[in-house]
């Protein structure tokens, strides 16, 4: 199941120039359950991102993620070998019942930090989180795209933008399947 076509959704702003986020009505606490377990992932990263480059960087890895915070939270721990070094990754993702988004935070062994959340929810097993950042000094709008309608093998993809949402450079892809 191809998900290279799927549509990002009209990034909108308030009159400060702020991501406006608004949940699906069918947001829930329950939306990343698919995700639940162990997986390994095949991997495919954009060597240079806004270069127009089209080579690809493609490696292995595994994930495992659990539920936290009586199901309103996961955690995820990501592990790859990247130019011949270990490389760890961890996700935590927060959904807030009053607002029925989800929160989606980034740390890796490379950088020691935890990144600004991207936010935003799933409608028909497709989720789009959005957040503004900063890349190479250029001010950018990062999307995240995880396409479940295949529960078993769902896809993870990143894009960015740095003409406000106009168009996008998709730069990694991962493509999981669950294992036992």
């Amino acid at each position: 199941m191809s998900n290279e076509n799927l549509e990002i959704p009209e990034v909108i702003f308030d009159e400060n120039g702020e991501l406006l986020i608004v949940a699906s009505k069918s947001s829930s606490k329950d939306d990343f359950d698919f995700f639940q377990g162990k997986s390994v992932i095949r991997n495919k990263k954009l060597k240079t991102r806004f270069a127009n480059c089209t080579e690809w960087i493609e490696f292995p890895s595994t994930q495992e993620m659990y539920k936290i915070l009586n199901g309103i939270g996961n955690i995820d721990n990501f592990l790859a070998i990247f130019d011949g070094e270990p490389f760890e990754g961890m996700t935590v993702r927060l959904f807030n019942p009053k607002t029925k988004l989800w929160s989606i935070y980034w740390a890796d062994s490379n950088s020691g930090t935890l990144d600004k959340p991207v936010v935003g929810s799933f409608e028909d097993k497709i989720g789009h989180f959005f957040s503004k950042d900063i890349y190479e000094g250029k001010n950018v709008i990062q999307v995240f795209r995880w396409d479940a309608r295949d529960e078993n093998n769902p896809v993870w993809s990143q894009a960015m933008s740095d003409d406000q949402g106009k168009t996008w450079e998709w730069n990694w892809y991962m493509y999981m399947s669950k294992t036992s």
